[in-house]
């Protein structure tokens, strides 16, 4: 097989290589995640306070053979909260209806879902900050009272016919839990806020996933993509996808630390982590405008993005990492993004910030 085709099979037009380190996922990626699920809380690697206090609370329901309190899971996408509700499906020996905040429109929508619910079943929500206000209303009643009210008619005519539903937990996911109200909030009797994984952590999870896809990883290389993954499992097990696909194709079919940074080098994910567009920004801010401020809109049209690309996609993870930060006036890049790039801190700025 010649050198063109074998770029062909690992960049098929022009591969995204960006979408390596993002922490969202289509329904494609979600099929090849589940192969890799934890099926139960001691397979779940990581979140140990989380873990801990839902095996409490799962231990105490089960153990009084009723239904647990309605469970709310917060945090940045790709660390496990789809997963955590399943497990607590699993646990309970109950099984599990899934849907999502976007999915449910009117009240009438979720009020069929709730009405086909089954004794001791789980319903877990997605994105439940997006869900809309009627349908919210009625999940109050639902969760609290385990009731729903059927409206008949229309108009002056129309009446509501109470129906009784049987026991049943709600396991509500957001990235945003500050747009939950309130009175949504509240009737979650546990909240589990899930945090980014350590580099240990996610060292251990890609050693369990190259053991269920039956590829030999090297502690070396789990190290190395592991430091590469943003604290994030999905983002950990698509990079092993990647490097798996590289050392099959152009190594011996051994996922070691050399295949590891060539495979990383060639999706354009460097050794902290950044793609791409995260480099682009940092050039930009560094080089073009002198390490800013500059403000969101001018920034994107450097990049070649749209502004809530940049403001969704790229800027969170290098705030986090201390790259970029946010002022009134605009963008600017910290010392670490120059030292990053290979430049030398301007003394203005080394002074500024340091």
């Amino acid at each position: 097989m010649d050198d063109d085709r074998l770029d062909e099979e690992l960049v098929t037009e022009r591969f995204d290589a960006e979408s390596l380190v993002r922490a969202g996922a289509d329904d494609l990626e979600r099929a090849a995640e589940a192969a890799l699920r934890p099926r139960r809380l001691e397979e779940f690697v990581g979140q140990a306070v989380v873990r801990e206090q839902l095996s409490l609370v799962l231990q105490a329901a089960m153990a009084r053979g009723r239904a647990p309190d309605h469970v709310l899971l917060s945090g940045p996408p790709g660390l496990g909260k789809t997963t955590l509700a399943m497990i607590i499906a699993g646990e309970l020996g109950a099984s599990l209806r899934i849907t999502s905040g976007p999915a449910i429109q009117h009240a009438g929508d979720l009020a069929a879902v709730l009405s086909s619910l089954e004794e001791g079943e789980v319903l877990f929500i997605d994105e439940i900050h997006r869900l809309a206000r009627p349908a919210e209303e009625l999940l109050y009643v639902a969760m609290e009272d385990f009731r729903v009210d059927v409206v008949v008619g229309k108009g002056a005519g129309a009446s509501a016919i109470p129906l009784t539903l049987p026991p049943f937990t709600v396991v509500g996911a957001t990235t945003r839990a500050g747009l939950l109200p309130a009175p949504l909030r509240d009737r979650f009797g546990f909240t589990g806020h899930l945090d980014f994984y350590a580099t240990e952590e996610l060292e251990r999870v890609l050693v369990r996933s190259a053991g269920l896809l039956g590829v030999p990883l090297a502690g070396e290389a789990a190290a190395e993509i592991a430091s590469r993954s943003r604290g994030t499992p999905r983002i950990a097990n698509r990079l092993l996808r990647r490097v798996r696909d590289w050392a099959e194709v152009r190594g011996d079919g051994t996922l070691g630390l050399a295949a590891a940074r060539s495979a990383l080098q060639v999706y354009e994910v460097d050794e902290r982590g950044l793609d791409r567009l995260d480099r682009a920004v940092l050039s930009a801010l560094c080089t073009r405008f002198g390490g800013g401020p500059v403000g969101l809109t001018t920034l994107a049209v450097a990049v070649g993005e749209e502004p809530e690309t940049v403001e969704t996609v790229a800027e969170p993870f290098l705030v986090r990492e201390g790259l970029v930060g946010r002022t009134q006036r605009g963008r600017v890049a910290l010392p670490a993004a120059w030292e990053h790039l290979g430049l030398d801190v301007p003394k203005t700025v080394d002074t500024l910030f340091g």
